[in-house]
Order: C-alpha cells, then structure tokens, then sequence
C-alpha cells in the first residue's frame, strides 16, 4: 500500500523531471549529424550528436572553469584539479577508474585551457554506458585526499619541468606573457613551481566546489548514440550523486571577461642554452566572437597555415632558414593573439624575424592577391572537414560550441561562412590585426649584441 506522502513524493518527482527541455539543433540528413540538447531541471546541458553510420562514441564532459578563474596563489589549481579527478571517487579508486575504460579498449583523458576544462573517455559504441557511469563518477564524486594533492604535486612538478624542457612548446607560454604580463590570462596553465607547492588540498576542494557546479558543465556525447539514452543515463549518475537537488537552476552563460593585452612593442627573452632559438611575433587578434573571426582565419592560413602559405614559402623554401614557421590565431572570450612561430638557428634569428616582420606589414598595407585568398578559403574548408572525421573531434566541437558560444553551427553553415568570405573582408582585417605595432618573445642562447637588436624587429 502506498502512503499519502509516498504519492506527494512521486508527483514531485515527476514534476521535477518534466522540466527537462530537449531541443533538435540540426537536423542531419536521414539522422545523421543530429545535434540535440536536454537541459536538466539542475542546469546541466546535455547535447549529443548522432552518427549511426560509426561504432564509436565519445563522451566527455566540459566545465565552466580554466586558469583564467584563478588568483594569482592559485595559479596552477585548474589544472592541478583535472589530475585529482582521475585519482578516486567514493566508488572506485584510481586504478578502478583507468582499468574500467582499458578494459574496453578505450581511451580516456582531459585537458585543461585558459577559459574551460574537459575530462573525456572513447570507447565502441556498445560499452558507452560504462564510459557515462566512470567520467560522470569522476567530476562529482572525487575525494580530493590530502595523500592524493601530495603524490600528484610531484607529476604535476615533472610536466612544468617537462614543458621547460621544449622551448618550442614554452615560447608560447612566454608570449602570453608577454602580451598579457601577470594576468589570468598571461600566466601558465600549469602554474609555477612555487604556485603549486603552495596549494593545499583544503583550497582545491574549495576550488572544485565553487566551478563544478552542473550549472557550469556541459555534458557533450558524439558518436553512434541515442540521445534520450545518454539523457537518462547522465542524470541516472548525477542523481545518483546527489548532483541535482536543485530544480530552479539555470546554466551559466558564455563568458564574458575583460580585454587585459598589454602595450604594444614589449620584447621578451629567456637566455637558454638551445640548439635553435625560438620565438613568436606577434599582436593583438580577435575575441572569438568577432564576426571577423572567419575573414582572419583565412588570413592566417593565407599567412602560415600550409606549406604553399608565404611565410613557409619565404623562410624555409626558398632561404632554409627555419625546419617550423607557421601562423596562428588564439581567440578568447573578450580579446584574443595572432602570433608567428620560428624555430631556427640563432646566427639566423634577426633574417627571420626580418622576413616575418617584412611580410606582415606587406600584407597589413596591400593586402592579398585575390588568388591567395581562394586558395586559403579552400584550404581552411578542406582542413574544416577532415578535422572532424573522428568522434573525439566532434565531441570538442558541439562541447565546446555549447559551453563558449551557447549555440551549434552544422558543418554545413561552417563551410558555407568561411566561402562567404570575401577579398575585401580579409584585406580589412589585415589591416586591422596586422597594422598593429608587434610584441616579441625569444627563447634561445642569444649573446647581448644580439639580443639588444631584437627591439628593431618591433619598432
């Protein structure tokens, strides 16, 4: 016999759960390339995108929260976080946690970035309720123990050290840097080393309990799923969890920080003792929702994105003066770079910054042929596409789309924009982006005559 309260529970229950909105996003042909989305009445979005023509799926979940979101004594807690989470829950310990999935034969990981955080398993199509149950374990169950932040800081310690070790890969710590100076958004992701022997296991919980929130985490599933499925079985764990106690919640809106770049013209380096040095010039971009974004990312494959691009062309086929040179555009939630890489031998560091410098203020005063600009438009589609032949890859892209855009673009209407693009649009922003005065980051063993010419490049 039920009771009167038993009955009473039973409608708010039922009522809680009939909150859930489900959306279709895109409509794929014949289902595939669906996108839907599920908001849970605790504020967790849930969007999924089915291929049924495939055997995989990926699941993974994004939280609201990068090294951005840190003081600066907690430079480095993001990042420390992500290595906590995979250290145990109240159900299964860490070795639980990587045996379940290699079990299976799939692969699991995360990574963190200056504005968000994602934690992700890849496995056959049929054993994606148990990559669910494990990732969804992980970010609401975690123990955060005292033993744990102890073993962790001494990887976490040996991956700065490791980074320190490719100069190739710091450099671009150091123009961060350099753009930003000490800012969220100038310092390392990972910390330093005397951020993290500082944190204790008290201030990461505290950390954890402020950013993951399911209001801050978007749950993104690609593959050969069923929405309704993953629906059920993500608020199955979170419930479980105690997660959604909240039926009033709402998630929390893309982000909107405040433009931090610093003045024009700084020069940067780390004296090291390299075989090459290697550097960035570069300036001021765009925040990635300018609508300018699509003009820019065909100046940049125009730029240094290929091998036909001018700066390969001009650096290393025809001078050999550099094995790396490329372009590339980071876009934040308010601002955003455009930087140049070199990696060369230092006797040739001044001719190929020369180059680089010559080039971009070509550019920045004449544009473009309209012939470059064609084939960069058809380059950036080819690459668009490619880029997301694998489950992994889509998962990124709807998760991502969701937590920093809070809306979907089909592949279709990606392409169809950067076609749209036109010789006008991107001689424009080359003129904006490029016309600017550059800053300079070097890390290499440059001797002092040397390196008092480095402020030529950028005068």
């Amino acid at each position: 016999m039920t009771s009167r309260s038993s009955k009473a529970t039973a409608r708010t229950s039922t009522e809680a759960r009939a909150v859930a909105r489900t959306q279709t996003l895109i409509k794929g042909a014949g289902g595939i390339g669906t996108v839907r989305r599920t908001t849970l009445p605790g504020g967790l979005r849930i969007v999924t995108e089915t291929l049924p023509s495939v055997r995989s799926a990926t699941f993974g979940i994004w939280a609201h929260v990068g090294s951005r979101d840190e003081t600066p004594a907690l430079n480095g807690a993001t990042h420390y976080l992500e290595h906590l989470l995979f250290k145990g829950t109240t159900r299964r310990s860490a070795l639980d946690i990587s045996s379940a999935i290699d079990a299976v034969g799939g692969e699991m990981n995360a990574f963190t970035a200056k504005e968000y955080t994602c934690y992700y398993a890849r496995v056959l199509d049929s054993d994606l309720p148990l990559a669910i149950d494990v990732v969804c374990d992980m970010l609401t169950g975690s123990l955060i123990r005292e033993e744990d932040v102890d073993v962790e800081r001494g990887a976490i310690l040996e991956e700065i050290a490791m980074t320190e070790d490719d100069p190739g890969d710091c450099v671009h710590d150091l123009f961060a840097h350099t753009m930003f100076g000490d800012t969220p958004l100038g310092r390392p992701v990972l910390g330093t080393v005397d951020t993290v022997n500082a944190l204790t296991a008290d201030r990461i919980r505290r950390f954890y309990k402020k950013h993951y929130d399911p209001t801050h985490l978007v749950v993104a599933c690609a593959g050969n799923v069923d929405h309704n499925k993953v629906v059920r079985q993500v608020r199955a764990a979170f419930e479980k969890a105690g997660a959604l106690t909240r039926t009033d919640a709402t998630p929390i809106a893309p982000r909107e920080g405040r433009r931090s770049l610093r003045t024009a013209g700084r020069v940067e380096l780390i004296g090291r003792k390299t075989e090459q040095a290697h550097v960035v010039l570069g300036m001021p971009g765009l925040a990635r929702t300018d609508e300018r974004r699509w003009a820019l990312g065909v100046l940049n494959t125009a730029l240094g994105g290929g091998m036909s691009s001018r700066l390969f062309q001009e650096v290393r086929e025809k001078r050999g003066l550099a094995y790396s040179v490329y372009s590339y555009t980071s876009g934040f939630a308010d601002c955003g770079l455009f930087g140049v890489y070199a990696g060369c031998r230092p006797s040739q560091v001044h001719d190929v910054l020369k180059i680089c410098r010559d080039e971009l203020d070509q550019v920045a005063e004449h544009g473009l042929p309209d012939e470059e600009i064609d084939r960069a438009i058809g380059q950036l589609k080819g690459s668009t596409v490619l880029g997301l032949e694998d489950t992994g890859a889509l998962m990124n892209r709807i998760g991502k789309s969701e937590l920093c855009w809070g809306e979907q673009m089909s592949v279709d209407e990606m392409l169809t924009r950067i076609a749209m693009v036109t010789p006008d649009e991107v001689r424009a922003v080359a003129r904006d982006v490029l016309g600017q005065r550059p800053s300079l980051s070097v890390i290499g063993p440059l001797k002092d005559k040397q390196a008092s010419r480095l402020h030529d490049t950028v005068a």
